[in-house]
């Protein structure tokens, strides 16, 4: 089994690198890539329970996992939403298909994101970012002909960085293009 590329950059440059930069001794407590998330929310899979097997099929395209459909936990009259209705899929990815997938982000399909200026640098507190994009189809391994219609997907990047600070550093060394 081959080490991702970004992976084994991570450990030979970026991480002496981040240790240098915020200024920690111990290897161990150098912030890292933990797992990321991604999501689709299917609102439209109330009435047309096909849309989300257009997304199930769009998220295994891109990942390689097979996607768990998420359910309802509330129901909203408004909304038309019962609970346990199924309204979204989701992938977490963690080890060697999180680094890959890390990589293809970055080198494929954020510089065919129409516009893109860089992604904001809003993080959660923690270190962790979510970065939401209007079109998945940025990503080449989806088939632009076996959609039903344009979909959006949110990333979630969760760190072991203990502060914003940290988890901005760590992405950055990265090559993940942040806003001010």
């Amino acid at each position: 089994m081959t080490i991702p590329r970004i992976k084994h950059l991570y450990l030979s440059e970026i991480m002496r690198k981040i240790q240098e930069e915020i200024g920690v001794e111990n290897e161990m407590r150098v912030p890292r890539l933990s797992k990321i998330v991604l999501s689709i929310g299917v609102g439209e899979a109330i009435s047309n329970s096909k849309s989300l097997d257009y997304c199930k099929e769009i998220l295994s395209s891109i990942s390689g996992q097979k996607p768990i459909i998420a359910k309802a936990k509330k129901s909203i009259a408004v909304f038309k939403l019962r609970k346990g209705a199924e309204i979204g899929v989701f992938v977490t990815l963690r080890r060697n298909r999180m680094w890959e997938f890390f990589d293809r982000f970055i080198n494929i399909a954020l510089p065919r994101v129409k516009d893109f200026r860089g992604i904001s640098s809003k993080f959660d507190g923690s270190g962790n970012l979510s970065i939401g994009l209007k079109e998945c189809i940025v990503f080449p391994e989806v088939d632009y002909n076996k959609i039903d219609k344009v979909r959006g997907l949110n990333i979630s990047i969760i760190t072991t960085a203990r502060s914003d600070l940290e988890g901005k550093v760590l992405l950055k060394a990265l090559g993940l293009p942040l806003r001010r």
